[in-house]
């Protein structure tokens, strides 16, 4: 588990640490547990079966909370648990958890089954890995371990075990019916609302081929065969950068990070994916591709523009978002005085900088306080 958190962002540790003698700042905790992130990064794939390992409430109260969009199966919209009481927390909750993955097949024939870990669960000892094991060799299924408990760190952190998940029991199980000289991967987006629709129409012009969505409104089958793709695309940089990695190290597939929020950046992405694919035709349409686009837009844009010009926009958001989201509001004329950093990384803040400026103001605690 040290080294999932480990071979990720390597933030600088410049302070002292003061560990216990900080105060608690009352709500800084919130903001969910590992458990929280495997599940949310796991979820978007649509047509497996999702098995929360332990009492009700860690299944309860998460479900439902990224509003990722399917074109394909909706089973992924089903929550399933092993809802742990009181007596499986004492004798211990192995059998129970190999009964429900037998019943979910049962009943719903999915292609796989992910099963995640949770505090109590993991507390107890129960063994994940072994019960899946067993269970994939006796329905004769994928059942994937997925090692969250929110004990072992943020939310982070568990997209990256996730993350881990899926390089360990899935990716390389299975291959393409065919591959193109232009087959990406997207990795960490996760069609929140449908906004990856929006891109897909430009990459079919072009004649890229989306092999594989991590994980938005993807299919099992589709992870199975992502290291058949020519490039990575990073679209969340810190959710799942370890997956990118790694598939770079394993597979020698290169990959970039590439946001799809504002005119500019779209482009950029467009440009940037043509370059690394290195074909020269592939970069001329490209060019064209944008002209064109960006003429229409354009034109849709100006009634926007012309309220929202010179508007002063603080941005509460965090992550890849942080500095993507100001691209978007500039391309609007609007004038992004600060923004939060919440879930930011070194690079992500450097972004912000080169966007916002000397004047541009960092919310580090992701906090506003008005007089």
């Amino acid at each position: 588990m040290s080294q999932v958190a480990n071979t990720t962002i390597i933030k600088r540790r410049t302070q002292k640490t003061e560990g216990c003698q900080q105060q608690a700042t009352p709500g800084a905790a919130q903001g969910g547990c590992a458990f929280d992130g495997a599940s949310i990064a796991l979820l978007p794939i649509t047509d497996a079966a999702h098995l929360v390992h332990g009492p009700i409430g860690c299944s309860g109260n998460s479900w439902g909370t990224r509003g990722s969009l399917s074109s394909d199966s909706h089973l992924y919209k089903m929550g399933f648990t092993t809802d742990m009481s009181e007596n499986d927390i004492i004798m211990g909750g192995e059998k129970k958890l190999l009964k429900a993955i037998a019943e979910l097949k049962k009943r719903y024939q999915p292609p796989a089954i992910f099963v995640y870990a949770t505090c109590v669960t993991s507390l107890i000892g129960d063994d994940l890995e072994t019960v899946c094991k067993v269970a994939t060799r006796k329905l004769e299924l994928p059942v994937i371990p997925v090692n969250s408990p929110g004990f072992i760190g943020s939310k982070n952190l568990g997209n990256r075990v996730s993350a881990e998940a899926l390089l360990d029991h899935v990716v390389g199980t299975s291959e393409p019916e065919f591959t193109t000289p232009y087959d990406i991967n997207f990795i960490g987006e996760y069609n929140i609302a449908g906004e990856m629709w929006a891109m897909l129409p430009l990459f079919e012009k072009l004649g890229i081929r989306v092999l594989s969505k991590i994980t938005g409104d993807a299919t099992y089958k589709e992870i199975c065969y992502a290291h058949r793709a020519k490039l990575n695309v990073m679209i969340c940089s810190k959710a799942m950068i370890n997956m990118a990695r790694k598939m770079e190290e394993k597979y020698g597939i290169p990959y970039i990070e590439e946001s799809f929020y504002g005119v500019a950046d779209i482009n950029n992405c467009l440009r940037n994916i043509a370059a690394k694919i290195g074909d020269a035709d592939l970069q001329e349409r490209t060019e064209k591709l944008i002209a064109e686009e960006t003429a229409v837009l354009q034109e849709i844009l100006e009634p926007y523009r012309q309220r929202l010009k010179g508007k002063r926009v603080v941005l509460y958001t965090g992550g890849v978002k942080s500095w993507s989201i100001i691209s978007a509001a500039q391309d609007l004329g609007m004038d992004v005085v600060a923004t939060s950093t919440k879930k930011s990384t070194e690079e992500d803040k450097a972004k912000i900088k080169e966007l916002l400026g000397k004047d541009g103001i960092l919310l580090e605690k992701g906090m506003l306080k008005f007089c």
